[in-house]
């Protein structure tokens, strides 16, 4: 059907994927396993080597297809019991492979370096042997990281528990409007609806319908949260890490400097965010101004983007950029590859998943709104990412990082804005509605997912240091966090403080926010670079989308220009956010 997933682009009926569950349980894993205590020879490495080449596209089919069939419809217990089954397989197969890390570290790291220069044909595993020996000290013995493997399944267990509360269990709620209107708001469209309601009454409705949810479950959705911070306590307590933070950094050789230096400046170079919401609540005229103020526009417009108006606009905004690139952002937007609209039971939010010789594929739930539009060129970054790590990188280095993931995406959306701040015969009207949406691209990028990760590091030093953690806890926190980057007290707003529990990204994928204001910050630099034309820019950033996964993040990005190791990176995005304050304000004061 147009506009929706054809899943058949990856099995073309159920029997084809079990086929390749069933080949992976019972003809991978055995065949795997089977080198225990043999990895020492260079013949079995050989054979082992090629073997992990040929399972890990398959891998990534089964729980593509699963994962994607599941999130279609959260209620289908069907798809929910096969997405099950492929999650045990997983867990089946970290069980059976516990032995591999430790015999190669016990190789040691010169004769596996021979090994690599003797058979050339191996060179593609160059980086995950680097990775390895980097991270050696992390690996635990043959019957340690067996039993550490008994609890991978359990350990996933906080993200499905969540899954199925927010989205399996969810049922919207219907509000009844001042004008006598009843509505129906639902975790895709409440924020679509705030900036058409005139009434603050309303708003609130609207607003407190859907946090409404996440008080009456506060208890469980605080114990579901502790659980995804107990998994990560015992992680870095059995493999020997100093800190939850380092857990996440140490393997991909991210420097913690790098979340440090993000966090004290986005925490502390603060003012023109709080000059932007004290700008928004004059011209706004309202008597408070309440996080869900966020939503109304300074400029009003009534314009709509049908789906395929909004993919001609993404198509028109990268009619410079070479025929490749286009190409690209047309292919992976082919019917089939993108599911558009929500439904009930439909995940909500937006993603791109492929890679590993799997085609990508974009969930939105689009909603016909200019936000939609940039969440399309957001989803397309990512998967013509996939496309160039996939066309140019073998197997075992497609699968790039989280930390340069959203640096595709992002160059994206500063592209589109940029190309619309550039159309022709801009009203008044426009241009503050382009300077907002620019803004605000700062503020839900950088400043907000900043404050969630500042807000996973403090509950994890909280974790680490033996605390209790509850909805209490985790309340107070994030109140204490929103006077420190937005100066609002979030007490004043019923519901406001459970906003951790609305948060998925902090259940399903813990320290992974942060990235996006890494990457901002980076796509931000590197978008500079190209609309200035600065030699090689954009061949650099080609060049880092097709690095994929083959070397450490930080030097990825390097690749494209950027030192995200240097505080001064951080400091740019929160003086462009200065600049564009103040020309929102010249621009607010000359009606």
């Amino acid at each position: 059907m147009k506009n929706k997933w054809d899943l058949t682009l990856i099995y073309k009926d159920e029997e084809s994927f079990k086929k390749d569950l069933d080949l992976i349980k019972e003809v991978y894993i055995k065949k795997m396993a089977s080198f225990e205590g043999k990895l020492s020879n260079e013949k079995s490495l050989k054979e082992y080597l090629n073997l992990n080449r040929e399972v890990t596209p398959i891998l990534t089919k089964v729980g593509m297809f699963a994962s994607m069939r599941s999130d279609l419809d959260k209620k289908n217990t069907k798809n929910a019991t096969a997405l099950q089954e492929v999650e045990y397989v997983y867990s089946l197969l970290s069980e059976n492979l516990a032995y591999v890390e430790p015999e190669l570290l016990a190789i040691g790291k010169d004769k596996i370096d021979l090994f690599l220069k003797n058979n050339h044909d191996y060179n593609d595993f160059d980086y995950y042997f680097d990775k390895l020996f980097n991270g050696a000290k992390f690996v635990l013995g043959n019957k340690e990281e067996k039993l550490v493997s008994y609890f991978s399944q359990l350990e996933n267990e906080g993200s499905t528990l969540y899954s199925q509360l927010s989205v399996g269990d969810y049922t919207p709620k219907n509000i009844k409007l001042k004008s006598g209107k009843e509505i129906e708001v639902n975790q895709a469209n409440w924020t679509s609806l705030i900036p058409t309601l005139d009434n603050e009454e309303d708003r609130q409705k609207v607003f407190e319908s859907l946090y409404s949810y996440y008080d009456e479950h506060k208890n469980i959705y605080g114990e579901i949260y502790n659980s995804v911070m107990q998994a990560e306590i015992a992680e870095k307590k059995a493999r020997g890490y100093s800190s939850i933070l380092q857990a996440h950094l140490f393997r991909n050789k991210i420097p913690e400097d790098v979340f440090y230096n993000l966090i004290d400046v986005a925490s502390t170079n603060n003012d023109g965010l709080k000059k932007y919401l004290n700008l928004r609540k004059k011209y706004l005229k309202l008597d408070k101004y309440h996080t869900y103020d966020r939503f109304l526009k300074l400029a009003h417009s009534e314009k709509k983007y049908t789906y395929e108006e909004g993919k001609e606009l993404f198509f028109k905004s990268i009619e410079k950029f070479p025929e490749d690139f286009k190409n690209k952002a047309r292919e992976v937007t082919k019917d089939g590859y993108v599911d558009v609209y929500h439904s009930l039971g439909k995940r909500t939010g937006a993603y791109s998943s492929g890679g590993e010789n799997v085609h990508p594929f974009i969930l939105l739930n689009y909603n016909d709104t200019l936000e939609d539009v940039f969440t399309l060129a957001h989803e397309s970054g990512h998967s013509i990412h996939t496309l160039y790590s996939m066309e140019s990188q073998p197997v075992i280095k497609q699968n790039y990082t989280i930390f340069v993931a959203e640096i595709a995406s992002t160059f994206n959306e500063h592209n589109l804005l940029d190309y619309l701040m550039k159309s022709d015969s801009l009203s008044r009207n426009d241009k503050i509605t382009l300077l907002e949406k620019a803004i605000d691209e700062i503020v839900a990028t950088f400043y907000r997912q900043t404050l969630f990760g500042h807000y996973e590091y403090n509950i994890s030093k909280m974790v680490e240091e033996g605390k209790p953690i509850n909805h209490e806890v985790l309340s107070n926190e994030m109140i204490s966090l929103y006077k420190m980057y937005y100066g609002l007290d979030i007490n004043d707003e019923k519901v406001k403080k459970y906003v951790w529990a609305y948060i998925p990204h902090l259940f399903y994928t813990p320290f992974y926010v942060y990235q996006y204001a890494t990457s901002f910050t980076a796509s931000m630099l590197i978008y500079k670079n190209v609309k200035n034309n600065v030699p090689g820019a954009f061949d650099n950033y080609i060049k880092m989308l097709k690095s994929g996964g083959s070397d450490y993040p930080i030097e990825e990005v390097k690749l494209a220009g950027v030192d995200l190791t240097k505080k001064d990176a951080f400091l740019s995005v929160t003086s462009y956010m200065d600049e564009l304050v103040n020309q929102l304000e010249k621009l607010l004061k000359s009606e």
